[in-house]
Parts: structure tokens; C-alpha cells; sequence
């Protein structure tokens, strides 16, 4: 009891104490830093964006409270109006957690998430590292053909569901640590996996379309030339990101007392599936099969047009429209063993993390007031002034500034910022526009610090099991991996893959 009374003021004095040490920065930088003459806007999101990275990183204030800032902040700083910037706290990536996570929760209704855990624990192997592996390789194998926010829904109640019958036969305390890793290894393996191929992540789209809008002479990016370079990269940065993993959250003991016998016995104890459990499995594949197939997929030896093409407007459809699409079903479609009843209903809806919810707005936020501020292209022209500096220390410096940038900012709205600005720089510096723009494209998905990052973190930090602490230590180490692995892999792999020579300006770019 003493250690609670001691605790209690101790803890209240560190947020006041955060709370101001944010508050001060804030009002420091509005009165003292100018970092563009006659661009006030620049330095007061720069302000911002400060106040909430203390309050975040300290949790002065609770997550979703602070992501309430820009809402407040930017109209009253004339950064953005407040209609746009209170627009940003929902979208259709905001519709695709909502959609998605009301799949989980069905599937959590019906037991099917329970089902599907002991097949896959049956098949992998009961090892923590082949646990940790198996689902870090299927997020990284899936989210190379659909978004990562829709990897990790997939697999984050199957993820869960693997916990709960872990901690059924080991015990909660023995494996929460092991249950912390599982889940970073999800979201770091969908982030991860969508660098190797063009549809993987709208960035590397966004890199392809500047590329053209900018050079119209310069070569085309092709699916296959894109594949052959990236896919070594995400290779490696998921074998650094496993054994980073497992070495830092495998469990102390050996799980002497459990063996997949365990689980086959559980798996006969569940009996024959349901008919609400099919019905949840079927529109789960469903919701699945859209998501894949609904964007085109082309190379140079084929074109998939995808399933949305047969409609008007292809481009209105995205996977918010269809998480929710699915998730209609679910309220809609009967239950045979409750009376009146369907498959979903609100009661069990209402426990989606609406404080989530808000606190990706707050990064879509944050990321639209560095677009229109300007202060995501103020960055990236910090870097023009060294002509002199060799090539690789370049692309190291764009590598480390994309890595850590969008760990506040959203990476779609900083590659289209930013991506222009180290193209321009590449020529005045005497060098390929494509060394500076595709490691940068590859870094603007290596955030792994936060859950504002990308969206797979946000999950994650949404399951209740992760802390912002821990997410930080080993996004850290994560980043910097990364960093080091992006330079070193377009040293060696750029001018073989892209035909890029180091200080020399192609024909194209002049």
C-alpha cells in the first residue's frame, strides 16, 4: 500500500512535468526560432508538431487526447482552416480499421478466431520461433500485394486469439513479454513486405507517377525492375527485424509442458464449426479476395485489371469501401442460433478503439499541416547546400531524415513533398535523380517507432498489449537497421537495377 501512495504522486508529478516541458518547447519555438523568413506558417507546425511529440513520447496526456491538438492548433495558428484540418480525422484508411475491425470482432463473437489459431498452431509448430516467424512471414507475404492496414487486420484477431491459447497453457505472466513481440512482429513485416512490390505501398506508386510527371524522358519503372531491387531489401530487413524480435521478446523459459498434442486435443474439443462460424469464415475470405484483387496488377508479362474495373468509376473504390461493404454483411446477414438475431450486432461493434480511431486522425492531421504549411519541403531543402559531400553520405542523410520524418508525418504526404525537392537536389549536386528518390521512397516505410507511424502500429498499440515505450525501443533499433540496410542495398544494387552511375546526371534529367 505504501508503494501505491508513494507511486500515485510520483507518476502525477511526471505528467505535469511533461505537460509543461511540451508547453514550454511549444512557446519557444513560436517566439524565438524562425525557420523560414516571411513563412511564419513553417515554424508554428513545427511548434506543434514538437508539442505533440513530447506529449506522445512522455504520454503527458492520453494518446488520442493529444492527437486532439491540431484540431484547435492549426486554426488558430492560420496554419489550416479548421473545416480541412477537422476533414483529416476521417478518411478511408479510418473506414478500413473500422471495417476491418468489426471482422475481427465477429470473428471474436463466433469463437472462429479461436478455430483458425489452433489449424495454424497444428501446422507451424509450437516453438516460439516458429510461431514468431510463420505469422511474420505471412504479413510480410501479404502485404506485398495489398495495403499493410489491411495485412495486420487480417491477422491481428488470429494474432490475439494465438495469445489467449498460449497464456491457456503456459500462463499470462510467462508470456506477455513473447505476446508483445508477436504483435510488433505484425506490423513491422506488413510495413516491411509492401516495399517489395509497386502495389505494396501507394509510395512507391507516388515515386513512379513524380518520376514521370517530373522527367517524361527518364526511363519507365517497371513492376519486374522495381521487384528485383526491393525484394532483397524487404528480404533482409525481415530477417533483421525477426532476429531483432525474437532476441529481445523470447520467452526466458522453455515451454517444457507444451507440445501441439495440446492443441490437437482443443481442436477436437471445439467440435463441428457453426453455421455463424462459416458464414464469418466465408465473408472474412471474401473481404480478403476483394482486397487483393481489387487493384490492378501488372508486369511485364501479364495485367490483372482487378474487380473494380467492371465498375463506372474504379478509382472512387478503395479498401475502406470494401472493409465496410463486408462489414454491412455482417449486421445484415441472420444468425441461426440466436432468434432474431444477425451475425453482428452493435452491442458487440461498440468495443471497437474509437480512441484509435482518433489518434490516426491525429497523424493525418499533423501530415496535412506539413504538407500545407510547407515544413516537409523546408526539410528536404536543408539538404541542398552540400555539393560537395559524396553521393552514398546523401542518400544516408535522405535515408535517416525519411526513416524519422514519418514517424510523425503520414509517408504518402511526405514522399509527394519530398520527393521533387531531393530530385532537384540530386541534379544541382551533380547526380542521378533516381539515387535520392527511390532510397527514399523505401526509407519513407521504415517508421517503426510509433503508433502514428503507419497504420499497422496503430493497430497493434489499439490491441491494449503494447506499450508506447516499447514500440519506441524497438522501432529504434528497427530504424536504424533499416537506415543502414536501405544505403548499403542501394550502394551496391541502384546502378545494376536502374543503370545509375554516382555523379553522373543522365541525359533525361538535364
Amino acid at each position: 500500500m505504501a508503494w501505491f501512495i508513494i507511486k500515485r504522486p510520483l507518476r502525477g508529478v511526471k505528467n505535469i512535468i511533461s505537460l509543461l516541458a511540451g508547453i514550454v518547447v511549444f512557446l519557444f519555438i513560436l517566439l524565438f526560432v524562425d525557420l523560414e523568413p516571411g513563412e511564419p506558417q513553417i515554424t508554428r507546425t513545427f511548434a506543434v508538431a514538437m508539442l505533440m511529440a513530447i506529449w506522445w513520447v512522455t504520454e503527458a496526456l492520453p494518446l488520442s487526447v493529444t492527437a486532439l491538438v491540431p484540431i484547435a492548433a492549426f486554426p488558430m495558428l492560420g496554419v489550416i482552416d479548421g473545416r480541412a484540418v477537422s476533414e483529416a480525422y476521417f478518411n478511408h484508411i479510418i473506414f478500413l480499421f473500422i471495417g476491418g475491425f468489426i471482422m475481427a470482432l465477429a470473428m471474436e463473437r463466433w469463437n472462429l478466431h479461436k478455430r483458425i489459431a489452433l489449424i495454424i498452431l497444428k501446422w507451424v509448430g509450437v516453438s516460439p520461433a516458429r510461431i514468431l516467424f510463420g505469422f511474420m512471414f505471412a504479413s510480410m507475404a501479404l502485404s506485398m500485394w495489398i495495403s499493410n492496414t489491411a495485412t495486420t487486420m487480417m491477422m491481428i484477431p488470429i494474432v490475439i486469439s494465438i495469445i489467449y491459447k498460449i497464456e491457456e497453457s503456459i500462463g499470462k505472466e510467462k508470456i506477455s513479454k513473447y505476446a508483445l513481440g508477436l504483435l510488433l512482429g505484425i506490423a513491422y513485416s506488413a510495413s516491411i513486405g509492401g516495399n517489395a512490390t509497386l502495389v505494396g505501398t501507394p509510395t512507391n506508386l507516388i515515386f513512379v507517377r513524380i518520376l514521370s510527371i517530373l522527367y517524361p524522358a527518364a526511363p519507365e519503372i517497371s513492376f519486374t525492375q522495381w521487384f528485383l531491387f526491393a525484394f532483397p531489401i524487404s528480404v533482409i530487413m525481415f530477417a533483421a527485424a525477426f532476429l531483432l524480435l525474437y532476441l529481445l521478446y523470447r520467452p526466458k523459459e522453455n515451454w517444457n509442458n507444451f507440445s501441439s498434442d495440446t492443441f490437437k486435443i482443443q481442436f477436437k474439443e471445439l467440435g463441428k464449426p457453426s453455421y455463424e462460424e462459416k458464414v464469418v469464415f466465408a465473408l472474412f475470405l471474401l473481404l480478403a479476395a476483394m482486397w487483393i484483387t481489387r487493384a490492378e496488377i501488372s508486369s511485364e508479362s501479364f495485367t490483372f485489371s482487378g474487380w473494380a474495373s467492371f465498375f463506372e468509376s474504379p478509382g472512387f473504390i478503395n479498401d475502406g469501401t470494401v472493409a465496410i461493404f463486408v462489414s454491412l454483411l455482417l449486421f445484415i446477414w441472420p444468425a441461426k442460433n440466436r432468434k432474431g438475431g444477425k451475425i453482428m450486432d452493435w452491442e458487440t461493434a461498440n468495443r471497437l478503439p474509437w480512441n484509435i480511431v482518433l489518434l490516426f486522425g491525429g497523424g493525418f492531421a499533423l501530415a496535412l499541416g506539413f504538407e500545407q504549411s510547407g515544413l516537409a519541403l523546408w526539410f528536404g531543402e536543408q539538404l541542398a547546400g552540400g555539393a560537395g559531400i559524396p553521393s552514398i553520405i546523401f542518400v544516408l542523410a535522405i535515408v535517416t531524415m525519411m526513416s524519422f520524418l514519418t514517424e510523425l508525418t503520414s509517408n504518402v504526404a511526405s514522399t509527394q513533398m519530398l520527393l521533387p525537392a531531393f530530385a532537384s537536389i540530386a541534379v544541382a549536386t551533380g547526380d542521378n535523380p533516381l539515387l535520392f528518390m527511390i532510397p527514399a521512397t523505401i526509407a519513407s516505410s521504415l517508421a517503426f517507432m510509433l503508433p502514428t507511424a503507419t497504420p499497422p502500429n496503430a493497430i497493434i498499440f489499439g490491441s491494449g498489449r503494447v506499450t508506447i515505450d516499447r514500440m519506441m525501443r524497438t522501432g529504434f533499433s528497427l530504424n536504424l537497421l533499416g537506415i543502414l540496410i536501405v544505403t548499403l542495398m542501394t550502394y551496391l544494387l541502384v546502378g545494376y537495377f536502374f543503370g545509375v552511375s554516382f555523379n553522373v546526371v543522365p541525359e533525361w534529367a538535364k
